[in-house]
């Protein structure tokens, strides 16, 4: 009887033991490795992109995580949030600088040293963790040396935790210095250098790394790479809080919204507008936004409205253009701090240039066609077309388009007018028809 309880007490052990060991050492049994691929700036979308993964990789028993990261930088807040996932995973994270050319820049830094594996491929790079604003300006004395001191903390104390080069990882935090792949591996920044996805698994089969879960032995020779891609949502957001889409999309916005009202009752211009304004200030909720060149942007649409409506000969149109090129390349660029290890946020000089370049066209030709028709109105006489019938070209409520005597016309009318319904001109209020729906 003793000894049947015995081998059942044995038993139960064993199970225990067996789930316990299976907690800490279940990466053997992996049958592939879990590919991230992290590129761009570091924002909330990455942050939880990266979460999703790990978390992923921890129940379909991932052998291990592999983040494929290229990033000049990004948000502190993300940054703190990936680090964080990093470190609590159960899953061995191996941060791979690549491909070619790829770099690890500012809090790219962090999450480097924060992997339990940290390997670059040849011709990348890996520094330059200072803290500036978020326009890559200088920050002020005094609060530059709270945020570098605390930065300094941080990375020193994940250095210790990896067991990597702490006094490397404080100096390109204080005096953002930069390292090649081979600098960072001989100064034991990283732990191995890889030419491809293949030959890091070959590389770092058989490692033995501390995990959330325990220590885990690497078994990661030959096996497949599955890539958990972004969400559809998480890849479109991250797409569209860069600094030159969000542009183009309030630039886009403003001049569809601007079409419309040079051709009201058109709406496709008017809606498509509204949904570029919309997407562009989701975006702008990410980005260091500097509303006074928010503010000269919009200035620079009243100066070409009111062209078009008052022509001024031009005068508006190039105060306008100005005032777009100066809020364009103000927009990114605030005054004051914000966080720390964000790399510059700027939009493409070439992209504002030639925005400001199609703009300049359609409204002076829209100057120039108001100047064209405001000559042939007054050689017409200001009643040449009273009692003149027409066709309104587009809804009157209370502006609109009519067609009459073979010219295209502004329109007002007491009454709401559909588009297509016969018109009669009742009056000519200086260049605009005052015009009634024919019974």
């Amino acid at each position: 009887m003793r000894r049947k309880v015995a081998v059942v007490l044995l038993f139960i052990l064993a199970w225990l033991l067996g789930g316990t060991l299976a907690a800490s050492a279940w990466a053997q049994d992996g049958g592939h490795v879990t590919l991230l691929t992290v590129k761009g700036a570091i924002d909330p979308l990455i942050g939880q992109y990266v979460g999703r993964g790990i978390d992923h990789a921890a129940s379909d028993g991932s052998a291990c995580v592999v983040i494929q990261l290229d990033t000049p930088g990004g948000n502190v807040t993300s940054m703190r949030n990936v680090v964080q996932r990093i470190l609590l995973s159960p899953v061995p994270v191996i941060v791979y600088v690549a491909p070619y050319g790829a770099r690890a820049g500012s809090a790219g830094v962090f999450i480097t040293y924060a992997a339990h594996v940290a390997a670059m491929a040849p011709t990348t790079n890996i520094g330059a963790a200072h803290p500036v604003g978020g326009g890559g300006e200088d920050i002020p004395a005094t609060l530059s040396d709270k945020i570098t001191n605390d930065a300094s903390a941080y990375i020193r104390s994940i250095a210790e935790r990896r067991g990597r080069n702490a006094t490397w990882a404080e100096e390109a935090v204080r005096k953002s210095v930069s390292i090649t792949e081979r600098e960072a591996l001989e100064a034991k920044v990283i732990d191995l250098i890889a030419n491809d996805l293949n030959e890091l698994l070959e590389k770092v089969d058989g490692r033995r790394v501390n995990t959330a879960a325990g220590d885990v032995v690497l078994k990661t020779k030959g096996l497949p790479a599955r890539e958990f891609p972004m969400s559809l949502p998480e890849g479109f957001l991250h797409v569209l809080i860069d600094p030159n889409i969000a542009y183009l999309l309030f630039t886009v916005g403003i001049w569809a919204i601007v079409a419309e009202f040079y051709n009201p009752g058109s709406l496709l211009p008017g809606i498509t507008g509204v949904i570029c304004l919309i997407l562009a200030f989701v975006a702008f909720e990410s980005l260091p936004i500097n509303w006074g060149g928010v503010a000269l942007v919009v200035l620079a649409v009243v100066l070409f409205i009111v062209d078009v409506k008052a022509p001024t000969h031009g005068v508006l149109t190039a105060g306008g253009v100005i005032s777009f090129i100066l809020g364009s390349l103000l927009l990114f660029s605030p005054f004051s701090p914000t966080t720390p290890l964000v790399p510059r946020v700027y939009v493409n000089p070439w992209i504002v240039f030639g925005m400001a370049g199609l703009f300049t066209v359609f409204f002076l030709f829209a100057v120039s066609a108001g100047i064209r028709a405001q000559r042939v109105k007054l050689s017409m006489g200001p009643q040449a077309l009273v009692g003149r019938t027409g066709v309104a070209t587009s809804e009157i409520n209370p502006v609109g388009t009519v067609q009459v005597a073979s010219e295209s016309w502004t329109a007002i009318a007491n009454d709401y007018i559909e588009s297509g319904a016969q018109v009669q001109v009742v009056d000519m209020e200086g260049v605009r028809l005052r015009v009634r729906k024919v019974p």
